[in-house]
């Protein structure tokens, strides 16, 4: 009976087809708005999230939160001394650290003037880190401990300052505490982002070089004074947020000041609260998005009840010939989720059509989840049955007699 009803709700479909597909839209831009929006958000997501992961999931910056009589922000001193105490009080527990140091400026070659920021890294930061050395090599720790005059740059700052990615052996002159340093390119690395990354991360137009941490002990022209540190790779979370704690306090006590006196920006922490915050827009869109299902539900009952009064004739007919009331309803409930259905399921095939273009533009992969797809089918499916339930009662309820007077 299931299967005849079924042939009957297609055949009813087929027979008034424009009217089907008004009927479909609704649900069509509904289900496809949600995937879309759903597929989106997870995107965004992970953009964010390697773009974290990029930075390392369990970095953090410690800077001095001290100010003198007229306000303006004090920094701390940290030699070579202060990071190798460290290191030996926490031991494994903290992976890497470094100073934060950095110094800018503008770098004069045959293909311009760029501006240049210097970051100092220790031998082994390359190890918390996702690019990859292309030509090259990253430092030594000779490089670290002779203070060397060498940097690592980026493949594409490369370009800008040489006119070639392949500057290995190449040297630039840029100004680093107080005097003038000319530096060799020992290596280059290439970062793999994709353009929308690029966009998140924002554009800055300042090139990249790495340079020996060493540099910026206790240098007072630096831009920054302040500690990396890397906790080790199986903290998360409170176990973390913990270990930062502990840091802090050492860090205070060593220096013979308050714990007050610094704070800290947790990268994992920052992660987890903008994912949080991702995913709850994505739920909001989602459901602002679900509200057209409803505009879609309410279009199907609306045309069923139309349908039902075309068909009075046939529902007494039906009855007369021995269909129960429960055969009826079920007829029309049928055909109000294959019209929900069908709808549903073209919706996700625009929506992944969409989404594979979007992402072949932006050169950007956007996956719709399998999860996302069954639960839209089901949804689109429960839409159409809700909303026909009451078409189909009013059908089932029909008198045959009056109905086969009905003309």
């Amino acid at each position: 009976m299931v299967v005849e009803n079924l042939k009957m709700a297609i055949a009813a479909l087929v027979a008034n087809k424009m009217r089907s597909f008004l009927t479909m839209l609704g649900i069509i831009i509904g289900i496809g708005s949600v995937i879309a929006i759903v597929a989106i958000g997870d995107t965004v997501r992970r953009i964010v999230s390697s773009i974290y992961e990029n930075f390392g999931a369990t970095q953090s910056i410690i800077y001095p939160n001290f100010q003198d009589d007229s306000g303006y922000r004090l920094s701390d001193d940290f030699t070579k001394d202060d990071i190798e105490t460290l290191k030996k009080v926490f031991g494994n527990q903290l992976a890497y650290i470094d100073t934060n140091g950095s110094a800018s400026g503008d770098v004069k070659t045959r293909m311009g003037i760029n501006k240049v920021t210097l970051t100092g890294a220790d031998y082994n930061f390359i190890d918390f880190q996702s690019f990859k050395i292309t030509s090259g090599r990253f430092f030594s720790q000779s490089d670290i401990k002779q203070q060397r005059y060498v940097a690592v740059i980026e493949d594409t700052a490369a370009l800008k300052m040489f006119g070639t990615e392949n500057a290995t052996g190449r040297t630039f002159r840029q100004k680093l505490n107080g005097a003038l340093r000319e530096f060799l390119v020992i290596g280059i690395y290439h970062l793999d982002i994709s353009p929308v990354q690029k966009l998140f991360m924002g554009n800055n137009q300042s090139v990249s070089a790495y340079i020996p941490s060493s540099f910026f002990y206790g240098n007072d022209e630096s831009t920054a004074f302040s500690l990396r540190i890397f906790a080790d790779k199986s903290f998360k979370g409170e176990k973390l947020a913990r270990f930062n704690n502990d840091f802090i306090e050492y860090l205070a006590k060593m220096k013979n000041r308050k714990k007050e006196d610094y704070y800290i920006v947790d990268v994992g922490a920052q992660m987890s609260q903008v994912d949080q915050f991702l995913g709850g827009v994505s739920v909001a869109m989602g459901g602002i998005a679900a509200i057209s299902l409803l505009v879609g539900g309410i279009g199907i009952m609306n045309i069923m009840l139309v349908s039902v009064t075309e068909r009075t004739r046939e529902i007494g007919t039906r009855k007369a010939l021995g269909a129960t009331t429960g055969d009826i309803l079920t007829q029309f409930l049928i055909e109000s989720a294959v019209i929900s259905a069908i709808g549903g399921t073209i919706g996700i095939i625009i929506a992944s059509a969409g989404m594979s273009i979007v992402g072949a533009l932006l050169k950007q992969s956007v996956v719709i989840k399998p999860v996302a797809v069954l639960l839209a089918v089901g949804f689109s499916a429960v839409v159409g049955i809700f909303f026909g339930i009451y078409p189909a009662q009013k059908a089932a309820k029909r008198d045959p007699i009056e109905c086969l007077r009905y003309e």
